[in-house]
C-alpha cells in the first residue's frame, strides 16, 4: 500500500467541497468570514474599503437558522429504553451526552445536507477486566463527523459501506519538552482492518476491525441529493452574504452623514500636490495628497470654485434597510420556516395551514432520520463490546411549531359560548387535550384517559325552580299577594 492510496476523494465530496467549506465558514462568522465575504465594489478606493472591512459586522443568519431547526426537532428528548446510563451521559468519551452528539449531528445536516456518525473503541493492548475498563475508560464511543472529515468511501452490493477514509487532527503534545504539532492523519477502514496514514512521520500502521462492518453511519436529507441537487443552505448563505454586504454600505452611509465628504476646487488639489514636506513632516506632506486626491472630490473652478462638505441625503440608507428586511423574510422563506408576511393578521387561514403541514412534516422527517441513525449506532458500539445493550430508541414526532397563544384565546372564546351543547363541549375538550399533547407531549395512556373522560361528560342537571303555585281559589293567591305588598 502507498500514500496514494489515502490520496483519493469522493466524487460527491470534490462536487461539494467547495460549498461546504463556504457553508461551515458561514455558520462559525467572525472576522475571517467578513474578510472573506465582503465584497469590494469597482468605485471603491482601497483606504476606504479598508475602513469599510474594520467598520463591518455580521447578524449570523445561518448559524440562527441551523440551530433553530435543531431546536424544535430535539425539543423532546428521544426516549431510550434500555440503554446503559452511563454510556447514555457519556457517548462521546469525551462527556458529550447522547442528546449533546444526536444536537450535533441535526446541526451539520442543516449545514451540509449530509453527516456521519463515527462509533469508536480505543485501542490497548492486553486483557481487560471491568476495574481496568472503568479505571481507563475502555468502552466504546460515538461522535459526530462533518463530511469534510470523511474524504472518501464506498458501498458493496448489500448497500453496506466496504471501505472508507476519515481525516483525523491528532495533536502530538504528550511531551513537554518537544513542541506541539497537529496533523491531520487519515485512517482507512475496511471489514476486516484499519491502516493510518501519518503525514508527519511517513509511516502505516494498522490494526484488526473486530466489528466486522465500516464504524460509520451516514446521515442525508433525502430531499435535494437524491435528485443531484444542492443543499438549501446554500442559498441561505448567498441570501446572509447580500445582507452582510447592504449592511455594510449601509453603515459607511450614515458615517459620511455624520461627517461628510470634502469638495476642493481644482486649483487648490493642484496646490495640494505641489506641496514639498519639510525635514521631518514627511507624514503631513503625505497626508496632504491623500486628501487632495482620494478622500475628496476636486470639481474646477468654473463649476463651483467652493470648498464645502457633502454627505448622502439619507434616501439611499434607507432604501438598503428596506432591502434587507425584505431578505430577511426570503431567507427563511427559503428555509421553510416562519414563511409569513411582516404582519401575521395577513395571512390566510390556507396559507397557514399549509406553512403548519410544512414545517410539521420536515421535522417528522428529521426525527426518522435520526432515530434510524441513532440506533445503528447503538448496534455497532455493541458490535465493539457485547456488553452493551441496544436499547429501543423512540423520537418525538409531535411538533408545537403552531401559533399556540391564538390557539388557546379561540379555545376560550369557544368554550364560552351561551347554550352550547353537551357534544360541542366534548369537541372543544378534545382540542384543548390535542393542543396540550402538542405543547407538552401528554403520554398516551394520559391521553385516553382523558379523552375516555370526556366521552364520559354528562349534561348539567337542569336546576328545578319552585314558584309556590296553589291550584286553589285564585282570589285566595291574589289577596295573598295584596297583603305582602300592603306589609
Amino acid at each position: 500500500m502507498t500514500v496514494f492510496t489515502f490520496n483519493t476523494r469522493h466524487p460527491e465530496y470534490s462536487d461539494h467541497e467547495f460549498a461546504w467549506k463556504r457553508a461551515r465558514d458561514a455558520y462559525s462568522g467572525g472576522t475571517d468570514y467578513i474578510h472573506r465575504a465582503l465584497i469590494r465594489h469597482v468605485s471603491e478606493i482601497p483606504l476606504e474599503f479598508e475602513e469599510r472591512l474594520r467598520r463591518a459586522y455580521y447578524f449570523n443568519y445561518p448559524r440562527n437558522i441551523a440551530q433553530r431547526i435543531t431546536q424544535y426537532a430535539l425539543a423532546v428528548d428521544p426516549v431510550r429504553s434500555g440503554a446503559d446510563p452511563d454510556l447514555v451521559e457519556d457517548w462521546s468519551r469525551s462527556g458529550l451526552r447522547v442528546n449533546e452528539v444526536m444536537r450535533q449531528v441535526s446541526t451539520l445536516l442543516n449545514i451540509y445536507g449530509r453527516a456521519w456518525l463515527f462509533v469508536g473503541s480505543p485501542t490497548f493492548d492486553g486483557p481487560v477486566d471491568r476495574e481496568r475498563a472503568e479505571r481507563e475508560r475502555l468502552r466504546p464511543y460515538c461522535v459526530a463527523l462533518s463530511p469534510l472529515s470523511v474524504l472518501d468511501w464506498a458501498y458493496g452490493p448489500d448497500r453496506r459501506l466496504i471501505w472508507a477514509k476519515v481525516e483525523e487532527k491528532h495533536t502530538y503534545d504528550q511531551d513537554p519538552d518537544i513542541g506541539r504539532r497537529t496533523v491531520s492523519r487519515i485512517r482507512l477502514w475496511t471489514r476486516e482492518k484499519w491502516r493510518l496514514f501519518d503525514p508527519l512521520t511517513g509511516a502505516i500502521t494498522e490494526g484488526d476491525n473486530p466489528t466486522g462492518v465500516i464504524p460509520l453511519v451516514e446521515l442525508i436529507e433525502p430531499d435535494g441529493y437524491g435528485i443531484e441537487a444542492n443543499h438549501w443552505f446554500e442559498d441561505v448563505v448567498r441570501i446572509s452574504d447580500a445582507i452582510l454586504n447592504n449592511e455594510s454600505e449601509a453603515q459607511m452611509n450614515v458615517v459620511k452623514q455624520m461627517f461628510g465628504m470634502l469638495v476642493v476646487s481644482e486649483s487648490f488639489a493642484r496646490g495640494a500636490e505641489k506641496i514639498q514636506p519639510r525635514k521631518n513632516e514627511e507624514e503631513s506632506g503625505s497626508f496632504a495628497a491623500v486628501v487632495a486626491r482620494s478622500a475628496a472630490l476636486i470639481e474646477s473652478v468654473e463649476e463651483k470654485g467652493i470648498s464645502r462638505y457633502i454627505s448622502p441625503s439619507g434616501v439611499e440608507t434607507s432604501t438598503i434597510r428596506a432591502e434587507n428586511t425584505r431578505l430577511k423574510q426570503e431567507l427563511y422563506d427559503v428555509v421553510g420556516l416562519a414563511i409569513q408576511s411582516q404582519s401575521r393578521e395577513a395571512q390566510t387561514a390556507e396559507s397557514k395551514a399549509w406553512d403548519f403541514q410544512n414545517v410539521t412534516q420536515f421535522l417528522a422527517n428529521r426525527a426518522d432520520l435520526l432515530e434510524q441513525a441513532e440506533l445503528r449506532a447503538w448496534e455497532i458500539m455493541k458490535l465493539w463490546d457485547s456488553a452493551v445493550p441496544v436499547p429501543e430508541v423512540t423520537y418525538n414526532r409531535k411538533f408545537a411549531v403552531r401559533d399556540l397563544e391564538k390557539n388557546i384565546a379561540g379555545l376560550l372564546q369557544l368554550s364560552n359560548i351561551p347554550d352550547a351543547g353537551i357534544e360541542f363541549r366534548k369537541a372543544a375538550l378534545g382540542v384543548a387535550v390535542e393542543l396540550l399533547d402538542a405543547i407538552g407531549s401528554i403520554p398516551d395512556d394520559r391521553k385516553t384517559a382523558l379523552l375516555a373522560e370526556i366521552e364520559d361528560l354528562q349534561p348539567a342537571p337542569v336546576p328545578e325552580f319552585g314558584f309556590n303555585i296553589d291550584n286553589g281559589n285564585p282570589d285566595d293567591n291574589n289577596e295573598g299577594d295584596i297583603q305582602n305588598d300592603n306589609q
